[in-house]
């Protein structure tokens, strides 16, 4: 399925999943943005009938904001010794199409999450049971490391003493 779709005074043959740069539009990145619609194609018929068109949707995503290729104007008049040069850079937006649809049935409606049950007061014990656990470890880890190492520091600085 294709439509021909009007926008910034041109018009553009588009079908799911088509990116297009098309002159500016005031929309951010991430936008959806509706396009107006001169018919659509179904692949087996041609819809053109404005009633029908008022339901169809083509619905696109903007991806970016940007500056087009240079375009250089250069005037002249020949014998004259008359030139003027000027550059232009459009202001263009990439729009990817991810909808296009006869009727407004296709049109999915965000997905709710599933509810998802817990009892927080199982899953707080747990955690506290093994946090503290985990600092009582490293606690008694520390004491016994710091325990030892005085004592071994001593006991070698002793020994270079009385040689």
């Amino acid at each position: 399925m294709y439509a021909v779709i009007k926008t910034g005074g041109k018009q553009y043959k588009v079908s799911e999943g088509d990116v297009l740069d098309i002159e500016k539009l005031d929309a951010g990145i991430g936008d959806e943005v509706d396009f107006d619609i001169l018919f659509i194609c179904d692949g087996s018929s041609i819809i053109i009938d404005p009633d029908e068109l008022a339901k169809a949707k083509v619905r696109g995503v903007v991806l970016d904001q940007f500056k087009g290729k240079k375009v250089l104007v250069f005037k002249f008049k020949k014998r004259k010794n008359y030139k003027r040069l000027k550059g232009h850079r459009q202001q263009l937006t990439k729009v990817e199409i991810k909808l296009v649809t006869v009727d407004g049935s296709d049109i999915a409606e965000p997905a709710k999450a599933p509810e998802v049950v817990e009892e927080p007061e199982v899953v707080e014990e747990i955690v506290e049971e093994t946090a503290v656990e985990e600092v009582a470890e490293v606690a008694e880890e520390t004491v016994e490391a710091a325990e030892e190492a005085p004592v071994e520091e001593a006991a070698a600085e002793d020994e270079k003493a009385e040689e």
